[in-house]
């Protein structure tokens, strides 16, 4: 299938774990934009389980250890967004079946196992298909990826990149949670010009976020946007930081799941993520502000999605989402609805 050259005006996305609590928001957000979803789920009991009755929706089933049922659920779509982790479960059969289709893949994953075994095997063979495959498109990856890479604008290096990420709440998903429970592998980060496993214990250190959130204590929490960076940002030092108060909520076991808010399901939790870039004494800013980290990387990834359905993306093979798009237009096509930015310079 020939996707550079499809201009049908109602593509097809197959979203594989479309019942749990990211993948309705993706759903929800293909309808809108004038997609039509094709809902993978694993078993007639999660469909049942989620809000999918609108009758734009294609409902299918599909298991990862079931090669054949991921042929048949991908059959028609033009490209397939995983939202089911752990991702170290699921991102790899998932892209096999999208390079058997010959469609584009995209998952959501935060975790940098993940995320970096998708680049190493997939790259080649999604060059020779023609296809892109963008593993952790989301809040925590490829958001970061996008903010830092419009940050440094013009620059083709940076002395240091930090980027700080402040929630003001986190009510993990279940997702989350099994997530938190199978990636221990220890995270890395990029000092004095290498990827090196995170020091331990983690950096602390406090930062100045706008109100409401303040002035926030901070620990080194590298998330998957790090092995995107690292991919085609030169730099001597890239760390990222979460705020200890969405640190405390993600591990204590009492947390509830995510409460939706208003009339979308979002729950009203705001975050906020500083990125600084520095060289040679000069500093570059920018300053990101939304609401609810699970329901915005649905229109973030259906954006990147669209692009690549209609063949707006530089090259084909298995990279990060800013090495592929230009980063500043991805995320002003985000403002002001989903987004407000801020750029600084000094």
């Amino acid at each position: 299938m020939n996707l550079k050259n499809n201009r049908e005006s109602n593509p097809t996305v197959a979203v594989f774990g479309a019942a749990g609590h990211t993948g309705r928001f993706v759903v929800a957000e293909l309808l809108r934009r004038g997609i039509i979803p094709i809902a993978i789920v694993r078993n007639s009991a999660a469909l049942a389980g989620a809000d999918l009755s609108s009758p734009q929706i294609l409902r299918r089933q599909a298991t990862v250890d079931h090669e054949e049922s991921l042929d048949k659920a991908l059959a028609g779509a033009h490209a397939v967004i995983n939202c089911a982790g752990p991702f170290l479960e699921t991102a790899d059969a998932v892209t096999a079946a999208a390079i058997r289709a010959g469609i584009h893949y995209l998952d959501l994953s935060a975790e940098q196992p993940s995320t970096l075994a998708v680049l190493d095997k997939y790259d080649r063979a999604a060059r020779n298909a023609g296809i892109a495959v963008v593993p952790a498109m989301g809040f925590f990856g490829g958001f970061a990826d996008l903010l830092v890479t419009a940050a440094l604008d013009d620059w083709d290096r940076a002395d240091t990149i930090e980027t700080m990420i402040g929630l003001d709440s986190w009510h993990p998903t279940h997702g989350t949670r099994m997530t938190g429970k199978t990636n221990t592998t220890r995270r890395q980060v990029i000092a004095e010009g290498q990827l090196v496993p995170v020091t331990l214990p983690p950096v602390e250190r406090s930062w100045e976020f706008a109100d409401p959130l303040g002035s926030q204590a901070m620990v080194e929490v590298p998330f998957s946007e790090i092995v995107l960076i690292a991919r085609h940002v030169r730099t001597a030092e890239l760390h990222t930081y979460l705020n200890r108060l969405a640190l405390g909520d993600v591990r204590n076991p009492e947390t509830p799941a995510p409460k939706a808010a208003d009339a979308r399901g979002r729950s009203a939790q705001r975050f906020m993520i500083d990125v600084v870039a520095t060289r040679g004494g000069m500093t570059r800013r920018i300053r990101a502000q939304g609401r609810d980290i699970y329901a915005f990387s649905a229109p973030l990834i259906c954006a990147v999605t669209l692009r690549l359905i209609e063949g707006k993306f530089d090259r084909a093979g298995a990279q990060p989402p800013a090495a592929m798009f230009n980063a500043r237009e991805i995320l002003s096509g985000l403002t002001p609805e989903h987004l407000t930015l801020e750029f600084t310079r000094a």
